[in-house]
């Protein structure tokens, strides 16, 4: 499957996990319906990489 056609709930949530994992601000997030599904995304990343789940040990945690 194509990234393009992807769901776009996955799509905003992978966005928003990388923004986390990356420790960007959640002020980034878009407006509209895709924003709750970047904002789970985005705690999730934090909180991974407050775990310690940064770099190469994170990959598995945002395809898993």
């Amino acid at each position: 499957m194509k990234k393009q056609k992807r769901d776009l709930q996955e799509r905003a949530f992978s966005r928003g996990y990388r923004a986390g994992v990356e420790r960007r601000s959640k002020d980034l997030a878009p407006m509209g319906p895709l924003r709750d599904a970047w904002m789970a995304g985005w705690r999730s990343g934090r909180a991974d990489n407050w775990d310690g789940y940064t770099g190469v040990s994170g990959i598995h945690r945002m395809y898993g």
